[in-house]
């Protein structure tokens, strides 16, 4: 597998200085490396940044351009090449012969400072990966964002690599499948640079809370649907922002979830996450004691 990621910076910094009437197309020229794989199935790339947090195209905005800075000033483009090289070495190796996209486009983009969904309950870094083939990251330089976006690009590769070897239906996936993916993806993390690079995701929750969201998402396992799925796995706050039903969890609650029925499968199976990435989620909850109809 080669991934690729894409100088978006050199893109974005021409970008920002092209008038306004010219921003979509610029836009649509730097997403370009995601057009094959997301228009295969059914994915408009500006859409999909103007809904996914990403910098405004309609406006001038004097904070891009020193975002971009401190960015390019991280080597924040080095650092996602260096831990997906880590994070390939370490799944392939976990799972020889593992199915994956011959080419994996890899695309960060600056986010919208004024979007609550990005900078307050994600800590301003994000990703998609679940497409083989496409990994899009939106971030706004925070000191969490700037030190962990390596991170979530390993993350996201690990979803990469689970969906060309596990079927993803949009009618039929679950909130077991989901869940489990992000427990997974999460848990492999922690095993490629420990526990502090974790993301806030499945890390904010615990105690009786933990408990009580546990019990709510394990009760939910079954259902299924992709129009279903944001309030078990993002929490209510963000399947209202998607114009999706609350179920009453809170942020992020299938991530949490989803590691504690990850890290009991490890407990019981003896395997790595990496080791992990393509079984069956079913397997993964049967080994958790999670039952199906719980």
């Amino acid at each position: 597998m080669k991934i690729i990621v894409h100088d978006t910076a050199s893109a974005m910094l021409d970008l920002l200085q092209r008038p306004l009437t010219e921003r979509p197309e610029a836009l649509r020229d730097m997403l370009s490396p995601l057009h094959g794989v997301m228009s295969a199935v059914g994915i408009d790339v500006v859409q999909m940044h103007r809904m996914g947090s990403g910098f405004r195209i309609d406006r001038e905005d004097p904070r891009y351009l020193t975002a971009l800075g401190q960015m390019r000033d991280a080597d924040v483009w080095g650092r996602i090449a260096d831990c997906l090289a880590a994070a390939w070495e370490r799944l392939s190796g976990a799972v020889p012969g593992v199915k994956t996209a011959e080419t994996v486009h890899v695309v960060l983009v600056l986010g919208d400072p004024d979007d609550d969904l990005l900078t307050v309950r994600n800590a301003g870094y994000l990703g998609m990966g679940g497409i083989p083939g496409a990994i899009q990251l939106t971030m706004w330089p925070t000191e969490t964002s700037l030190a962990k976006i390596g991170y979530v690009a390993a993350h996201e590769l690990h979803h990469n690599v689970r969906y060309a070897n596990v079927v993803w239906n949009p009618m039929t996936v679950t909130v077991g499948e989901q869940v489990v993916a992000e427990g997974l993806a999460e848990a492999f993390v922690r095993e490629l640079a420990g526990a502090p690079a974790m993301g806030p995701w499945a890390t904010t929750l615990s105690g009786p809370e933990l408990d009580d969201v546990y019990e709510k998402v394990a009760a939910g396992i079954d259902v299924a649907g992709m129009q279903n799925l944001p309030a078990y796995v993002y929490g209510d706050a963000t399947a209202r922002h998607m114009g999706h039903q609350p179920v009453g969890l809170p942020d992020f609650a299938g991530y949490a979830a989803g590691l504690r029925i990850v890290d009991a499968h490890l407990a019981a199976s003896g395997l790595t996450a990496a080791q992990s990435t393509a079984l069956p989620a079913r397997d993964i909850l049967t080994n958790a004691g999670v039952p199906s109809g719980a």
